[in-house]
């Protein structure tokens, strides 16, 4: 593997030993790919996705934009579905990604969205 892969792993454990999901507050999970950027909520009690977004959603992916504004509407999406089911807080995993970019994006597109953070 590659030693940034590696090194993302590390971190990506670390963050998991503290954060956890709950049904009554889930884990904002973000996955980022070198082209899209996947969203899910979490329970971790169960081990089960409750909701997901990403840039392959069809809404989504029809909007010609940079990379960070597209992550920036999966945000908006996940909030939006979320509200919907009920979700109102959630925490915030980023996956062993900094905090900035595209990863900031999805962030702040859940707090625009209504989701506390």
């Amino acid at each position: 593997m590659d030693a940034k892969v590696i090194r993302r792993q590390k971190i990506r454990y670390n963050i998991r030993k503290t954060v956890s999901g709950t049904a009554q507050r889930p884990r904002l999970s973000v996955f980022r790919s070198n082209t899209d950027i996947y969203a899910q909520l979490i329970n971790d009690e169960k081990g089960e996705t409750i909701l997901s977004a990403s840039t392959k959603d069809k809404d989504i992916k029809a909007q010609k934009a940079p990379k960070v504004e597209l992550s920036g509407l999966v945000g908006k999406a996940i909030a939006a579905k979320a509200i919907a089911a009920g979700i109102t807080t959630v925490v915030f995993d980023r996956g062993g990604y900094l905090y900035h970019g595209r990863i900031k994006a999805v962030a702040e597109g859940a707090r625009e969205g209504g989701l506390t953070l």
